[in-house]
């Protein structure tokens, strides 16, 4: 008797050294992609998007684009904007042709690239996956938790970092409303030159549309 407990004993705390040791794993490599993020004055990317839900029969796919610079973003998806000045958050609508303007905040949803690519620093545990290959390049893949769960959006988030270049190449998101998001990173580029003018709303560009204050 007095052997059984003592294997199951070693056995459950061979079990969580591992589970320290892959958790130790992960957020080493999550470290790391954040260090290099929060070094960059500025990025540039394109992306490609899948959202997927099987209950309201929805499959679509879009792409996009992404310009941030420290607290600046503007980025495309399908026919429509979202660009923020730091202060300042405009959504454009261009089917609508509406404009909701609101105040910046770092909880607010929406395509924000700033927070896609950093979505892991905050509210998330980890935990490595493995390492796998996509589109042929060697990437680790570490699955997200929320610490949270019943007040978070998601209910796991899969990430998908290349181990060469240490940086994030695709992201899938499952929403506690049954959604999947896959957001797959085709270019990214470090440090560019962008004019503060391109995170500017001017109306004059949006003839026709009706802006709406929130």
């Amino acid at each position: 008797m007095k052997i059984i407990l003592l294997i199951s004993v070693l056995f459950i705390s061979l079990s969580q050294f591992h589970g320290q040791t892959e958790l130790s794993k992960s957020q080493k490599i999550l470290n790391k992609l954040s260090k290099k993020m929060k070094g960059l004055k500025s990025f540039y990317m394109e992306y490609s998007a899948n959202i997927k839900n099987e209950e309201l029969n929805q499959n679509d796919d879009y792409s996009g684009k992404g310009w941030v610079k420290n607290n600046k973003y503007y980025a495309t998806y399908a026919d429509n904007v979202i660009l923020c000045n730091g202060l300042k958050t405009w959504t454009i609508i261009a089917k609508d042709k509406e404009v909701y303007e609101s105040d910046n905040s770092e909880d607010e949803d929406g395509i924000n690239p700033k927070k896609l690519m950093t979505i892991w620093e905050t509210g998330f545990k980890n935990k490595f996956i493995k390492e796998d290959k996509l589109s042929g390049e060697t990437v680790d893949v570490i699955d997200l938790y929320p610490k949270n769960p019943k007040t978070a959006d998601y209910n796991t988030i899969v990430i998908y970092i290349s181990k060469s270049k240490n940086e994030l190449k695709k992201a899938v998101m499952k929403s506690n409303d049954g959604s999947v998001m896959t957001y797959s990173v085709t270019k990214f580029t470090s440090n560019p030159e962008i004019k503060d003018t391109k995170f500017a709303f001017d109306k004059k560009n949006y003839p026709g549309y009706k802006v709406i204050k929130n």
